[in-house]
């Protein structure tokens, strides 16, 4: 008698005591980094109500409550999008739910019908032949053996049928319920879009009502845009002081040390040219006592066997870059070049009001302005931190930017505008994540800080440098 094998479920992991395809297992996975963005989605949101409330608050619109609606209206299209994608995964993970069930049913019918057949032929041979006649039929123990062993593996075979069976009916049973589940999860999912497209509307008639405000207000922003384009150029002329400064002041370090190099070149020069004189002395003097056949004097004899002084090589340059960096300011620029992306964020919590760049006004028609660095707006009295260890090279007071400081990092500078406080010097090393001063909060209610990075004159775009969020 031969027994069929058991079947194997090729394709299927068991993940979880579930037996599940690999585009399930893949499924899953793209389940956990969409469960994932959403939440992170939702707390970037909550973040802005909060912001938004303390704002609204204020008698008087701003563009910084425009900047808020104008970022919340992003997050909720966002919100919006990921939505969409998780109605989609979760049609995905419902075909593949029934596709699965298919294969576990049609499997489910082979092992009955082979168990099935297992158990009429079993019967049938139990009529012919009893098991224990079976058994005491050997011819002798060997094959009483034999026989015992035979007629165990059809037993075990029956049982392992069996559990088979059952399992497989379990994970049909298991599987149908988690479709269901699915099912409700994307009946609540739609809902849940169709609220959160009522907010993203109700987002955009309080933007236009926002704009419409502001726009009876032009006089106003002009005089603020034009106020706001001083304090700029103040700024940069002070960055640009700054990095002018440090370029000259390793010039002139530069400088000094290439004049001691000349200076000490010259010495060595002039100390072989003496050794040089001594020597040819020595052996003329030694010379001259062998020719009167006299002793030589030791001294001179030793002078005039020493080997010849070499020719000073010419002075090398320090080992440096171009930007005439020392060692220390060199490794420090070049661990600060490898953060990019990975920096931390100036404040712990917040969102980038305005991007870096050339832009159009939020308000005004054909008018552009351009952002230095980042604005990043944040609560009331949030602490402020240096992004990377580094040099504060400057503290300033400037209309329209409050308190600034200035760190250097080899030749890399990051700058912090419109605080309120500073609780850092001049001359002052600070570390990575070092507290520096608190954010200000304008006349609007507006808590937001000025984030600049520099490298030497060129300004760099903070977003690509700070970590993603």
């Amino acid at each position: 008698m031969r027994f069929s094998p058991p079947i194997l479920f090729a394709g299927l992991l068991l993940i979880g005591g579930l037996l599940v395809t690999p585009a399930v297992f893949g499924q899953q996975q793209g389940r956990q980094a969409l469960e994932k963005e959403k939440k992170q989605n939702i707390e970037k949101m909550n973040q802005l109500r909060t912001v938004l409330r303390k704002t609204s608050s204020e008698k008087n619109v701003s563009l910084g409550q425009l900047k808020i609606l104008d970022q919340q209206i992003q997050v909720q299209s966002k919100q919006i999008g990921l939505l969409n994608k998780d109605i989609r995964l979760t049609e995905s993970e419902i075909a593949e739910l029934r596709k699965t069930s298919t294969a576990l049913s049609r499997d489910l019918n082979t092992l009955k019908t082979e168990y099935s057949a297992m158990i009429y032929n079993a019967d049938k041979r139990r009529q012919q032949v009893n098991p224990l006649g079976f058994l005491f039929a050997s011819d002798n123990f060997n094959q009483l053996v034999a026989r015992y062993r035979y007629l165990r593996q059809y037993s075990d075979a029956r049982q392992n049928q069996v559990r088979q069976i059952n399992r497989i009916q379990g994970e049909l049973q298991t599987k149908e319920q988690i479709r269901q589940r699915k099912r409700q999860q994307q009946k609540g999912t739609l809902i849940a879009k169709v609220g959160e497209t009522k907010k993203l509307e109700g987002l955009k008639d309080e933007k236009n009502q926002v704009v419409k405000a502001l726009s009876a207000k032009e006089s106003e922003l002009q005089t603020e845009l034009t106020e706001s384009r001083r304090a700029v150029a103040q700024l940069e002329s002070m960055i640009t002081r700054i990095v002018a400064r440090e370029r000259a002041e390793r010039a002139r370090r530069e400088a000094d040390a290439r004049a001691e190099r000349v200076r000490l070149a010259r010495v060595a020069k002039a100390e072989a040219a003496r050794r040089t004189a001594e020597r040819k002395r020595a052996e003329e003097a030694v010379a001259a006592a062998q020719k009167a056949g006299e002793a030589p004097n030791p001294t001179d004899v030793a002078r005039a066997e020493r080997p010849a002084e070499p020719e000073p090589a010419a002075p090398k340059p320090d080992e440096r870059s171009n930007t005439n960096l020392n060692r220390e300011e060199t490794a420090l620029a070049s661990s600060f070049g490898a953060s990019r992306n990975h920096l931390p964020w100036p404040v712990n919590r917040g969102f980038i009001s305005d991007h870096f760049g050339r832009r159009p006004h939020g308000v005004l028609k054909g008018v552009y302005v351009e952002n230095q660095g980042v604005d990043i707006q944040t609560n009331a009295g949030e602490g402020v931190k240096t992004v990377y260890d580094g040099i504060v090279q400057d503290v300033a007071s400037m209309p329209g930017m409050n308190n600034v400081v200035a760190i250097q990092h080899g030749d890399y500078f990051t700058v912090y505008a419109k605080l309120k406080s500073v609780s850092v010097r001049v001359g002052q090393r600070v570390k990575a994540r070092e507290a520096i001063g608190t954010v200000a909060t304008d006349k609007n209610g507006i808590s937001e800080i000025q984030f600049q990075i520099w490298k030497e004159f060129t300004k760099l775009n903070p977003e690509s440098w700070l970590s993603p969020r």
